[in-house]
């Protein structure tokens, strides 16, 4: 092997631990996504079938309270944000020709802070109780005073981490995109995911630090005795609310824009169609960012900010409608036309189209100020809510998965049972939510345990239950056939569904460790579509043949992210008196924090002490391709 220096290869779980490639890191997220994807989706269960019947006792008050906050917040946090990052690390840097990201053990990091916070989050389960206050935490319903259980800590350090990797990861894809794109791939040239995947980072860079804060002075009021929430210490509870929305809407944008950006990716492929008026398409993604920070207040019309501020609010929302129905139709002129074929990624892409929308006519009617007061709080909300995320998100992350599939693991999945979990998903969904809007419209209110008979609930809450079953059903499936794939030999070939466009359809399936053998030159918007056209069966290299360089495989990312794991532990049970004089000691004196801590900023001086130069992989290897992936 010439190398330029020694590389440092591990085998079995220490490879997956010590991994600084996009692609293993993909999977890593993949998997931890649809860990908590299921955890959440299993919160959601309970939740309706303690909802199938009035006066049902399946579960307590309390546990109900706690299953409300963890589902969402499991989901929104923890269930999709991981798969939205595991596409966009197995795809991006293949869009733009790059063979890794810009900062390699930055993406590491960022997995490893967020699957310990997520696990932090979840822990709650067995350590005195899970947080009970909304997914949303509004104060004071989560201060010590009405969630007297270590819960809500869970909720403020758990999310704190997994934020840092969230937020650490986003300023990695941006500087990826910026400088890291093939010769000839301009901004307008870019593929419709990578624009998506930009903005978004764009989006989280801005949006998460404001929770960050949020999240900070909670804890200072919970743990160090603080009062900036606190009405009875000149504190406010509605700040909360303002620093939660001001992160939460344009959260809802970090979620939805990857899957406008899958959708635009998968119904061109499959319309065998450029993508309609991508120019606009850019621009209106780029509209829906900046307008998603001006419109936080439309959920709090009911707190009382007055007349001026609720229409400001209300017009800036409906404005959001412009861009967004720009999208819509450009997706439908992109159909308009085209020999369609309706695989399962692409029927994904198709449903989403009308469900979208659903959810943003409610969301226009929730946007006018005078209406609010009467659907806040409501199942309508649940349903418009719903139809954005799961209706939007989730279809489009099907759609993505179904889509690079055998691009990622070099296996197609099964047609056939693809169908299936579409139907039965989308069926399932559309039985769940639909029926919400009219419960919602009767009266029927939002985080309430049960309800009295005779109010016209019991058959359409019955029905939203029966709808949750057979969404589960449809997960079943894919997880289903995702076994079924795993056993079938790797022989997708390069561009499996024969109509890709973009640049990961140039190399084999799954790509090589170090991606592109030669960098590619990118002649024009869809570079490999305008490849075939020209009549050529690969890409023209940017470069010549030489010798390419990797960065070296560390466990320090993992270290460090234990380290931050300790010290949020040691930090909430600080103040606690346990029956053990020592544990009394370690904890009250903060010494669990400090050894934490110590981990973590000893990893971090090793990585600045230590210059890893990584390695080489010189022509004569790079063919190898069975043994690098």
């Amino acid at each position: 092997m010439a190398h330029a220096h020694s590389v440092k290869r591990y085998r079995g779980l220490m490879d997956w631990i010590t991994t600084v490639d996009h692609k293993k890191i993909a999977v890593l997220y993949l998997i931890a996504g649809g860990l908590f994807f299921g955890i959440g989706g299993i919160e959601a269960i309970l939740i309706r079938i303690q909802l199938m019947k009035p006066m049902n006792d399946f579960v307590s008050a309390q546990v109900f309270n706690e299953l409300i906050t963890m589902h969402g917040t499991t989901m929104i946090f923890l269930g999709v944000m991981p798969i939205i990052f595991a596409i966009m690390n197995a795809v991006v840097p293949l869009q733009i020709g790059a063979r890794d990201v810009a900062f390699p053990f930055v993406n590491a990091l960022g997995f490893w802070t967020f699957l310990f916070g997520g696990l932090l989050l979840n822990l709650s389960w067995v350590m005195g109780g899970a947080p009970d206050a909304g997914w949303t935490a509004y104060t004071p319903l989560s201060s010590t005073q009405y969630s007297g259980t270590h819960g809500v800590d869970f909720y403020t350090i758990g999310l704190q981490i997994a934020g840092l990797g969230t937020l650490i990861g986003g300023i990695n894809f941006l500087a990826t995109i910026i400088t890291m794109r093939a010769p000839g791939m301009s901004y307008m040239r870019m593929p419709m995911f990578t624009w998506t995947t930009f903005i978004t980072s764009a989006i989280i860079l801005f949006a998460f630090p404001a929770i960050t804060v949020g999240l900070v002075l909670l804890t200072f009021d919970r743990v160090l005795g603080a009062n900036f929430f606190d009405v009875a210490n000149g504190g406010n509870p509605v700040l909360w609310q303002h620093i939660f929305w001001i992160f939460g809407h344009p959260e809802v944008y970090i979620l939805i824009l990857p899957a406008f950006g899958i959708i635009s990716e998968v119904i061109p492929t499959f319309a065998r169609k450029r993508l309609f008026g991508y120019s606009s398409m850019v621009f209106a993604t780029i509209l829906i960012a900046f307008l998603g920070f001006m419109v936080w207040a439309h959920h709090m019309f009911t707190t009382g900010l007055g007349t001026v501020a609720n229409a400001l609010f209300s017009i800036s929302t409906m404005l959001i409608a412009v861009p967004t129905g720009i999208k819509i139709f450009n997706w439908l002129f992109t159909m308009w036309g085209g020999q369609i074929r309706f695989t399962a990624a692409n029927l994904f892409a198709v449903g989403f189209v009308p469900t979208f929308v659903m959810g943003g006519v409610t969301g226009v009617m929730l946007a006018s100020a005078p209406a609010d007061f009467q659907f806040h709080d409501t199942y309508f909300v649940v349903a418009h809510f719903h139809y954005v995320i799961v209706g939007g998100l989730v279809l489009g992350l099907f759609a993505g998965l179904h889509y690079w599939w055998p691009k990622m693991f070099g296996r197609i999945l099964s047609e056939s049972l693809g169908k299936w979990t579409f139907w039965t998903f989308m069926i399932g969904f559309q039985l769940t939510f639909f029926v919400q809007h009219f419960l919602g419209l009767m009266g029927m209110q939002r985080r309430i345990v049960t309800y009295l008979p005779n109010q016209d609930f019991d058959l359409l809450n019955l029905v939203s239950s029966i709808g949750a079953f057979l969404m589960g059903v449809g997960v079943i499936i894919f997880l289903v056939n995702i076994v079924i794939t795993t056993r079938k030999p790797m022989d997708a070939p390069n561009d499996p569904w024969e109509d890709g466009r973009t640049l990961e359809w140039t190399i084999p399936s799954p790509p090589p460790e170090y991606n592109f053998k030669q960098t590619p030159l990118v002649r024009g918007i869809d570079a490999y579509w305008k490849e075939k056209m020209a009549g050529n069966k690969e890409m023209t290299p940017a470069e010549p043949v030489g010798s390419i360089h990797m960065p070296s495989a560390t466990p320090l990312p993992f270290v460090m992210s234990v380290g931050i794991f300790i010290a949020g532990l040691g930090l909430m049970f600080s103040k606690d008196k346990f029956q053990l004089e020592f544990m009394n000691m370690i904890f009250n004196n903060y010494i669990v924090v400090i050894i934490g801590l110590l981990i973590t900023f000893g990893a971090m001086a090793l990585r600045s002490l230590y210059d890893d130069h990584g390695w080489h992989i010189e022509p004569e290897d790079q063919d190898e391709k069975g043994a690098r992936t």
